[in-house]
């Protein structure tokens, strides 16, 4: 009889003892699947739109929200270069870069020898919109909170939390561009400044543009992907994002869904005179164009609804209050807080945090799974523990 009291004496101060443990465990699970930001993201996006609505390529506006972008970079401990390029015109813009070096990654030679190898992620989205003031109706209350201060959000949102990833082993360059109405004009000069050794090191080129005004999130893979030969190559970064999507659960918590453009089209979508399947990639181009151009893999984040049978029909929204313009948002004057904000509801909370925090979450944790050209320090390790 004593010895049965000790024992379940014992067994209830073990399970006294595991229980918090227990708890913390699944506790910090469940915030690690979190994609819980804040307003901060959101609040930019706001903030931006509201004090520089008319920021088209080369104005004052544009200039001035670059300038506000920066400091917002600078607020967050980082430094920031600034690019400036000149269109044929001899208009000025500027990017606004960040560099943050990772931890690295490592090969093998022939030998088994490990090798140190950088890999880069970039990280983009421009900030400046489509009009300048004087050139839409000031009743809609034109403010480019869509195309592309959303955008400019979420970069800023990764900027704020990247730090809190302790073995980032990826080099991550992030970059507001400026003048991406003219054609991607920011995008093209930074591209065009890569040395040959950054270029060939960058695993992917996440771009982030017009996230709110849409129906649905898109993800979608660059037009490198149509060739059958590299297909697989250049989406698995894509597959990575929904992967992360369904594994966090962020439908759950968030009511948060990346979708894939499956529409199924047969058309020429490169122009090489050779039908395509309109199937996860866009037609709407965006900064990530020279980045494709490069073959360098891209993963195209968007908000629209491409459920259609035609490309013709493809449009931003279904949503009754917003056909006006054919149902396009990005480019047009309903690209207004105010028409947004009223129309454009979730039964999550505020549309504009969930999409700018989710999308954030993505990118961060679709880094974490490391790169296709190198492994990580402790997969190398993993390798030599089992080898050995």
């Amino acid at each position: 009889m004593r010895l049965t009291r000790k024992l379940t004496a014992l067994i209830l101060s073990l399970i006294i003892f595991v229980m918090p443990i227990t708890s913390c465990s699944n506790e910090d699970e469940e915030e690690k699947l979190q994609a819980d930001y804040g307003t901060y993201g959101a609040d930019i996006a706001r903030e931006l739109s509201s004090l520089y609505p008319y920021r088209k390529a080369y104005s004052e506006q544009e200039a001035q929200a670059g300038a506000y972008i920066r400091y917002k970079f600078e607020e967050q401990g980082y430094d920031v270069s600034r690019q400036e390029f000149t269109n044929i015109y001899g208009q000025t813009s500027s990017n606004y870069i960040v560099n943050i070096s990772g931890d690295g990654f490592l090969t093998v030679d022939e030998y088994g020898n490990p090798q140190d190898v950088r890999r880069t992620i970039v990280i983009g989205a421009h900030y400046d919109d489509s009009f300048s003031e004087g050139e839409v109706d000031p009743s809609y209350g034109y403010d480019g909170i869509s195309d592309n201060s959303s955008g400019i959000g979420c970069l800023l949102t990764i900027a704020a939390q990247i730090g809190n990833y302790d073995d980032l082993d990826f080099d991550v360059i992030l970059v507001a561009f400026g003048a991406g109405n003219d054609n991607y004009a920011g995008a093209r000069a930074f591209a065009a400044s890569l040395t040959d050794e950054v270029a060939s090191s960058i695993d992917c080129m996440y771009c982030i543009d017009s996230i709110y005004g849409g129906d649905k999130v898109y993800a979608s893979a660059g037009y490198n992907s149509l060739l059958m030969s590299q297909k697989y190559q250049m989406r698995r970064k894509l597959y990575q994002a929904f992967d992360v999507t369904y594994d966090s659960l962020l439908y759950t918590q968030y009511g948060f869904s990346l979708y894939y453009n499956e529409s199924g089209v047969i058309t020429d979508l490169n122009g090489d005179s050779f039908a395509d399947i309109y199937r996860e990639v866009s037609a709407n181009k965006s900064d990530y164009v020279p980045f494709d151009d490069m073959n360098i893999p891209i993963v195209y984040f968007d908000s629209a609804d491409y459920f259609f049978d035609n490309m013709e029909d493809m449009k931003d929204s279904k949503n009754l209050n917003l056909q006006e313009f054919g149902g396009m948002v990005r480019s047009t004057p309903l690209d207004s807080s105010v028409i947004l904000d009223e129309f454009k509801v979730s039964d999550d909370g505020d549309l504009l945090q969930i999409r700018i925090n989710c999308i954030a979450y993505v990118i961060l944790e679709s880094m974490m799974k490391g790169s296709d050209f190198a492994m990580t320090n402790q997969e190398f390790q993993a390798l030599q523990n089992n080898n050995t």
